[in-house]
């Protein structure tokens, strides 16, 4: 598969950075909601529902609080959509910034391909710890920019275009196997991210490092 491979793409939350369903369980065990119940609201109409809309930068975030609100009532408990994208934020994952530099000095292209939201990043110094990380990438692909996200696959095919690879050309790290699917469809090589140690033992196979 070396000989193969030109670009290495990255989700980011949830794979650079811890994943943010972490702070949603937090969230549903203080204040007594079902297990996941949060992720189960985001996955009803997946491709049309309130976290596709704004992911694709089709509402702001005021529109998102009340739709939200409106679909998580209609399947039992009401939440905040304030409430949720408070929760996005995770931590960095250090050793798989590590990985990423590794990546690159190597001479594989690298590729952020992320389902975000839209707005003005606040001047602090978790901000520039993720500006800096977002430096290290040749493309950067954000649904709030392009208006296409994971897993419509014409998000993949941006990201292939901007680097000038092929799609089996590339091994894509994502922790939502919805968002692998096209990918693996498309003939990309995917790695679903479950822990730092087992996507950087994958990712060292697929590039022949062990």
């Amino acid at each position: 598969m070396l000989d193969m491979i030109k670009a290495v793409l990255w989700d980011f939350g949830g794979v650079i950075l811890t994943s943010p369903f972490e702070a949603f369980r937090r969230y549903e065990t203080e204040h007594d909601l079902p297990l996941d119940f949060i992720r189960s609201v985001n996955t009803t109409d997946p491709h049309n529902n309130a976290w596709a809309l704004m992911e694709r930068n089709e509402v702001t975030p005021e529109q998102f609080d009340d739709l939200f609100a409106a679909e998580s009532a209609a399947l039992g408990y009401k939440v905040a959509g304030a409430d949720v994208l408070m929760l996005l934020a995770g931590d960095v994952r250090p050793r798989m910034v590590a990985l990423l530099d590794r990546v690159k000095a190597a001479g594989f292209q690298v590729a952020c391909l992320t389902n975000n939201i839209g707005g003005d990043s606040p001047d602090d110094a978790r901000s520039i710890q993720i500006a800096d990380i977002m430096a290290r990438f040749d493309v950067i692909v954000e649904s709030s920019k392009i208006g296409v996200r994971k897993p419509e696959p014409r998000f993949y095919e941006i990201a292939c275009e901007l680097l000038g690879v092929t799609p089996n050309e590339c091994v894509f790290l994502d922790d939502l196997g919805i968002n692998l699917k096209p990918a693996a469809a498309m003939g990309m090589a995917t790695i679903k991210v479950s822990s730092e140690d087992q996507a950087i033992a994958d990712l060292s196979a697929a590039l022949g490092w062990t």
